[in-house]
């Protein structure tokens, strides 16, 4: 079950999207609103399933028609201890979600926020799930090892050469990285959690992989024509 979240982060359009990653919300089998998000997901033309947060972010006329038309909102109170982006994610997967799409979780006026939402892919309920931020100038993913059967985690990073592709552990140093189809292989070497040695490796490849044998990795894909002329392509 494949589940897109929107979140009120300055949701990109469905234009932007389709060019930076074909096929992204194909299929679609459950589309969350996450507070304010709501009105991006029409506007994107995604078919809203629920709607879950705090209300201080929705249009209260929106809020209005998203009830007199019957659909599921769950409200939560202001003083919580989650995101509505975090709430949206755990209604998902409520759901059986097993792999999340998740949208406008990186722009708006709250860096914090885009941390935070960058940091929820660690969340333990997303253990199993393939989950991912989506953003026209970035496909964030987390890997997270060991895999369940005590190995190495693997990534599938298929895509189009020449697009960066970024390695940032997350939280402590990450070992035993191998890649492939990158310009800057790694083999069996550790990347030191601060020290930016990961960022901005180069997908030579249409087929390429990344797996770890211990701790986290981001693996953040920046499309070539995302990319700024001055980007310093060494890793």
């Amino acid at each position: 079950m494949r589940a897109i979240i929107v979140a009120d982060g300055g949701a990109p359009t469905r234009a932007a999207l389709d060019a930076a990653w074909p096929g992204w919300d194909d299929p679609c089998d459950l589309v969350v609103g996450a507070d304010g998000g709501s009105a991006a997901a029409a506007d994107l033309g995604l078919p809203l399933a629920l709607v879950v947060g705090d209300a201080d972010s929705i249009d209260p006329g929106d809020l209005r028609r998203l009830r007199e038309a019957r659909l599921p909102v769950e409200l939560s109170r202001p003083d919580k201890d989650e995101t509505d982006t975090e709430l949206a994610i755990l209604a998902a997967i409520l759901r059986g979600a097993t792999t999340i799409v998740i949208l406008g979780a990186l722009g708006g006026g709250r860096f914090d926020h885009a941390l935070a939402n960058v940091a929820l892919l660690a969340h333990p309920a997303l253990a199993g799930i393939d989950a991912s931020i989506v953003d026209p100038r970035a496909r964030i993913r987390l890997l997270s090892a060991p895999a369940p059967d005590g190995g190495a985690a693997r990534l599938a990073l298929d895509g189009r050469v020449g697009d960066l592709v970024s390695l940032l552990p997350l939280g402590q140093d990450a070992e035993g990285i191998r890649t492939k189809g990158l310009r800057f292989p790694l083999a069996d070497e550790t990347l030191v959690f601060g020290p930016a040695r990961g960022v901005s490796n180069v997908r030579a490849a249409a087929h390429a992989s990344v797996s770890v044998r211990k701790g986290r990795l981001l693996v953040v894909e920046t499309p070539v024509d995302a990319r700024a002329p001055s980007h310093d392509l060494d890793p």
